[in-house]
């Protein structure tokens, strides 16, 4: 008279871990196909950028974050001295660098 039904228990692996582990591997996954997308490429990006602030030197072309085009005159440690037009020298801090120019580009200053 009782409708209850039998209990019968579910076939596990061997070490119970099979369902665990493939339960993780789409997020394992993830992480490191997003590692090789955006954080590897940026941080390469920044060494670069490292570099080329650390070889400034005076009579190099560069390009501010401002889009200033200019005559490096002068490189002190956190700070860089453009010439922009003739006379006219800016200070700036090295991090607002972002292009190093070929030689010759910028033809009269």
């Amino acid at each position: 008279m009782f409708f209850i039904s039998n209990a019968y228990a579910q076939q596990t692996d061997a070490l119970g871990l099979g369902g665990n582990l493939t339960s993780f591997l789409p997020l394992v996954l993830m992480f490191v196909v997003m590692y090789f997308l955006m954080i590897r490429p940026q941080q390469k990006r920044a060494k670069e950028q490292r570099a080329m602030m650390d070889a400034l030197a005076k009579g190099d072309e560069v390009v501010t974050a401002g889009g200033m085009l200019g005559r490096v005159v002068k490189v002190v440690d956190a700070y860089v001295t453009i010439e922009v037009a003739s006379g006219t020298e800016i200070t700036v801090q090295k991090s607002s660098i972002t292009t190093l120019l070929p030689k010759g580009t910028l033809k009269a200053l």
